[in-house]
């Protein structure tokens, strides 16, 4: 048709939409009848998904529509403006071509990760069904719904995400598919209700939008023997692709977000030396490929300091590879915490502590400190009923760790700030704590 779309998340605020709406630049919108007002008069309107009007043209028999002239459109046209994540700072718009898209539908192909765990269990591979957990306007969702239509799945949708009713789906509709951000694995694991429902059918968790611990995925395949799951790699700025586990044969290895994607080229650069490094050093990843994003819109000079003049993309993760070609995710560059010499890596120290029974969920952001420059300060939600202290918190954390990545502050908080992918808002964080000043929060 020609249309760029560009979705965006309803439960954004007024400032956040009309951000957007300055990047992207509509005619026209569609939007529910309670989030309507955050737009301002576009030149085509907007559109009321939930007005009688356009529920009855759904509906209905339409034999009276003009005939649509056909649209030239080439690879190097715009096919959709997604939004970046935001962690750090007012959210950019990504513009993705249509040759992005053509050549993350060619990706789709290649993954063999369910047929190879049918064909392994001698199983006759069942009609796939999908249920989406993860927003579709993030990047995230987004590739997963066109990997649905790509590949003819059957997609069950929610209006509003609800654990329970999540489980009821998956037992109605005999989901075999979901892709989830790591919050929702760390509730399987943890929570009782499943206990209640018929889970059997599912065969596949893809988990994208942040980093799942190892410690949690191996607690999900102790109590879901059944269910692979599987990581992924991706950015806003590359469609979501990166790297993936596309054989059978990846899916043990729960510490690694697989190998490189279809097409893909990365190399690890030394942050400091900006050389290449070789396999097991770890440093920031750069990728290029036909999947890189045009450019930021309405941004060219964090255009410029993303892409390079070669065409490599400026991931701002640090990581590494083994000499098998395997891809870890430490942590962002920007995020890593300087005690004194040394850098420590929030997610590492995340991970440990959701392996505590007592704690449901943690964040680690730095701490301004005099002596040492920052130092690790831990967000904890305590299980229900716990009550786990300070001083068994960091206890738990120095017997697993060097004495630099020790936990040296807690605060017990009743939920963790996370964007909609799951992502954790440490900025939000970082805030609430330098608010607090001396005292205990």
């Amino acid at each position: 048709m020609g249309v760029t779309i560009s979705p965006a998340n309803p439960l954004g605020s007024d400032l956040e939409i009309s951000h957007q709406v300055r990047l992207s630049d509509p005619v026209i919108a569609f939007a529910t009848s309670s989030t309507s007002h955050k737009l301002p008069p576009l030149p085509l309107g907007t559109i009321l998904l939930d007005s009688p009007e356009f529920l009855s043209m759904i509906d209905g028999n339409r034999t009276d529509a003009d005939p649509v002239e056909p649209v030239h459109v080439s690879q190097s046209d715009s096919a959709a403006i997604m939004y970046s994540s935001g962690t750090t700072g007012l959210v950019k718009g990504v513009l993705l071509t249509h040759r992005n898209m053509i050549a993350l539908v060619a990706g789709l192909f290649g993954n063999q990760v369910e047929s190879d765990r049918n064909e392994a269990q001698n199983k006759k591979e069942p009609q796939p069904v999908s249920l989406f957990t993860v927003p579709l306007f993030h990047v995230f969702g987004f590739f997963m719904l066109v990997r649905a239509v790509a590949k003819g799945e059957t997609l069950v949708l929610m209006g509003r995400f609800d654990f329970e009713v999540m489980l009821k789906a998956v037992e109605k509709y005999k989901v075999t598919y979901m892709p989830v951000s790591p919050p929702l694995v760390v509730a399987l694991v943890k929570s009782e209700l499943v206990k209640k429902y018929d889970l059997s059918s599912l065969l596949l968790l893809a988990c994208g939008g942040a980093p799942l611990g190892k410690e949690v995925a191996l607690r999900f395949v102790a109590k879901f023997p059944n269910v692979g799951i599987v990581q992924g790699y991706g950015l806003t700025e590359t469609g979501a692709s990166g790297a993936s586990m596309a054989e059978s044969v990846e899916c043990s290895r729960h510490d690694s977000v697989g190998r490189l994607a279809v097409n893909m080229e990365a190399k690890i650069v030394d942050p400091v030396t900006g050389e290449a490094s070789p396999p097991g050093q770890k440093g920031e990843l750069w990728l290029r490929g036909p999947t890189i994003m045009k450019g930021y819109i309405g941004d060219d000079k964090a255009t410029v300091e993303t892409l390079d003049s070669e065409g490599w993309l400026k991931t701002g993760d640090l990581c590494y590879f083994d000499s098998d070609g395997f891809l870890f995710v430490v942590d962002r560059l920007k995020e890593l915490i300087k005690y004194k010499a040394y850098q420590v890596a929030p997610a590492e120290l995340e991970h440990l502590l959701l392996s505590h029974p007592e704690i449901a969920d943690a964040a680690v952001i730095p701490y301004p400190d005099e002596e040492a420059g920052q130092i690790p300060m831990a967000f904890v939600v305590r299980k229900t009923g716990s009550t786990i202290t300070e001083a068994q918190v960091i206890e738990f954390i120095a017997e697993k760790v060097a004495p630099q990545k020790k936990v040296r502050r807690v605060s017990f908080i009743k939920a963790i700030p996370k964007s909609p992918a799951g992502k954790i808002l440490r900025r939000d964080l970082a805030t609430a704590a330098l608010s607090a000043g001396s005292s205990r929060l």
